[in-house]
């Protein structure tokens, strides 16, 4: 699996974004960027999780999902899902898993992405990976306090929240 520290890998593929309109989504973004990745489309955790992820539209981040579906598929899934057919970020198809297999998340007995989240800074460094299985849904108010304590530029200890002090 690729680790913190290193570049988050270049990538062109196609989703659907928050409008349900078709485009071409790659690594060239602009400041922090949550990539996150989820089992399939048309199941039972995930939409519950994308719904979660799309808070993270609200702390100015890029937000982009990921399973190998293709984008048709995750077009259908969004038209006809009361839980992500307004959420804001893009989905993206990682047809044939190439994304995921570069990354080190995928459950290979299953054949598909684990539930697995990677901060990225502007520089396209990884500054935090956590992988679930996928039976085991995220914590998206987790996701936002390791963004914010990432951003923060300070030491910050276990539990550390916006506005408190850095140790010393």
């Amino acid at each position: 699996m690729i680790g913190v520290g290193d570049l988050f890998p270049e990538f062109i593929s196609n989703g659907v974004n928050g409008k349900n309109e078709m485009v071409e989504v790659n690594d060239l973004n602009e400041g922090w960027t949550v990539y996150y990745f989820y089992p399939k489309d048309f199941t039972f955790i995930c939409p519950t999780e994308i719904m979660e992820m799309d808070r993270l539209v609200d702390e100015g981040v890029n937000v982009f999902g990921f399973s190998g579906d293709n984008e048709f598929c995750k077009l259908n899934w969004k038209q006809n899902n009361d839980l992500i057919k307004n959420i804001r970020h893009t989905l993206v198809a990682d047809c044939g898993l190439k994304l995921s297999s570069d990354l080190g998340v995928v459950d290979a007995n299953e054949g598909v992405c684990l539930r697995a989240t990677f901060i990225v800074d502007p520089e396209n460094v990884i500054q935090s990976i956590t992988v679930n299985a996928l039976d085991t849904g995220r914590n998206v108010d987790e996701t936002i306090r390791t963004l914010k304590a990432l951003q923060a530029g300070g030491l910050t200890g276990c539990g550390w929240t916006e506005g408190e002090d850095f140790v010393a």
